[in-house]
């Protein structure tokens, strides 16, 4: 079964405009066309999105997510790069849990923090809260700084 833009993108959740996009930019060579040019996508092009948008969440740049997929339309050739590439994704968005974890362990303890002084009616019920505590509601970095964000 083929799919029109219109359909795929629908399916698939994201623009019409956004498809076009990727495809100007060199992100969907697999898509086939009709004989007037008309993009015709099928069910085995979800995979590609699914990697596509999976990549584009990790921080990669369309630039970089291409060259992604010229490695893939390679062939075997390709295959350590293509490792190596998701070896370093893997890394990073393990540094993007991590950071995103600290930021989750600061937003509970001031929901805990407000709820407490909404609860008391005043935010001098924290006045007696233990310095080891009150640390919890500063952000700490989970990331060394020599090793960046990217």
């Amino acid at each position: 079964m083929t799919y029109s833009i219109g359909d795929i993108a629908r399916k698939i959740g994201l623009t019409p405009s956004t498809l076009r996009y990727y495809d100007k930019e060199g992100l969907l060579p697999f898509v086939d066309r009709t004989e007037t040019g008309i993009r015709r996508f099928k069910d085995s092009d979800m995979e590609w999105f699914s990697i596509i948008e999976c990549l584009k969440n990790t921080g990669m740049s369309i630039k970089e997510i291409k060259t992604f997929i010229d490695w893939c339309m390679e062939g075997d050739a390709s295959l350590d790069k293509r490792y190596q590439m998701f070896l370093e994704r893997k890394k990073e968005t393990e540094k993007q849990i991590k950071l995103l974890q600290n930021s989750l362990d600061v937003i509970n303890y001031k929901c805990w923090y407000y709820k407490t002084a909404l609860d008391a009616g005043t935010e001098k019920v924290h006045q007696t809260i233990p310095p080891e505590m009150r640390k919890k509601c500063s952000f700490t970095s989970p990331v060394q700084p020599e090793e960046g964000l990217n």
